[in-house]
């Protein structure tokens, strides 16, 4: 390996020292956790997601907490007003604290559902000295009588908000939930969206046969789920007008050079961390510099694109959505 091998990435219009991102969870929820993942060789860290939830969960339990249960309207107002800036002030000064930790991009997250609470909370983030904003938004698909329009306006409202408060670069956390994807997607891209991360990875329901309840299936990604995410990403590289970031089933440094292969600025790995520990990192990183190396590229920009969909001569194995296709010429293959 030589000494000339740079991983050096940027994402966001951030510079990184490598493009693997440590990704919202619990190893980012400190600053003490953020300095483990910097030294680990993190190119930037997502910090764990503020959750409308938790807010209002905080803003309960100190109702909860006092003895007396007759609330006077204003006063109840008050205290969940409290409750919930105290989740908002902790979250503040994990930003604050860790840039001053670590000379890696901070990124917070913020997982919304509306575009009412979220946007000055995301002016607050930047001034306490946020890097850029990851938007990690989720609307359910069950709801009645919600249409794949009023689905993808919600996504388009809650960026409008939150770019008209901030300065920094927003990015969007996503699950592939759409029913015209690409053009969702190069819809917020075109809307100002300065990066998207492909994809989210859900919570997953299971079933316990034998008590008869409903209990969570796997937390964590296989190696298996990187396909949707490489062939968007591979898909989509060319048209789409900011940064694409890979997520979900990246596992090993050859996760990461398929990833970047494809047209991904960056990484973010999360489930490959928890399986082995955070020191893993700097294999995956030690896997993609002996892989270059090996190529003789010196640096991510010598390949990084160069098997995107429109880069590559067999782009049209992208499409393929079965075992068969049928050719123009009416062949199947």
């Amino acid at each position: 390996m030589t000494d000339r091998t740079s991983l050096a990435a940027k994402y966001l219009g951030l510079a990184m020292p490598s493009p693997i991102i440590v990704g919202s969870s619990g190893m980012t929820d400190s600053v003490e956790g953020v300095k483990v993942c910097a030294e680990a060789g993190a190119g930037a860290v997502v910090l764990k997601s503020l959750f409308e939830e938790q807010i209002a969960h905080e803003a309960d339990q100190t109702m909860a907490a006092s003895e007396d249960p007759h609330w006077h309207p204003e006063a109840a107002e008050y205290i969940q007003g409290y409750g919930a800036e105290n989740a908002v002030g902790n979250y503040l000064r994990i930003i604050e604290g860790a840039k001053k930790a670590v000379d890696i991009p901070v990124i917070p997250s913020i997982h919304c559902s509306s575009s009412m609470s979220w946007s000055n909370f995301a002016k607050r983030a930047e001034s306490a000295g946020a890097d850029a904003i990851e938007l990690n938004i989720f609307t359910s698909p069950t709801a009645p009588n919600f249409t794949a329009a009023d689905n993808e306006k919600v996504y388009l409202d809650i960026l409008a908000e939150v770019k008209k408060q901030v300065s920094v670069p927003v990015a969007i956390k996503l699950g592939p939930f759409f029913s015209s994807l690409h053009e969702s997607l190069n819809r917020l891209s075109s809307k100002g969206a300065d990066g998207l991360v492909l994809f989210n990875r859900f919570y997953q329901p299971d079933l316990d046969i034998e008590n008869f309840k409903v209990v969570a299936g796997p937390a964590l990604s296989t190696p298996e789920e990187i396909g949707l995410s490489l062939r968007t990403i591979a898909q989509l590289s060319n048209q789409s007008t900011c940064d694409l970031c890979g997520s979900t089933g990246i596992h090993d440094g050859a996760d990461v050079v398929k990833m970047l292969l494809v047209g991904a600025k960056a990484v973010q790995v999360v489930s490959a961390l928890y399986r082995h520990d955070i020191e893993y990192l700097a294999v995956m990183l030690e896997q993609v510099k002996t892989w270059m190396d090996a190529q003789g590229f010196e640096n991510l920009a010598r390949f990084q694109g160069r098997m995107q969909q429109d880069n590559w001569p067999e782009g049209t194995a992208y499409d393929r959505v079965q075992f068969m296709r049928r050719t123009v010429e009416g062949r199947v293959s």
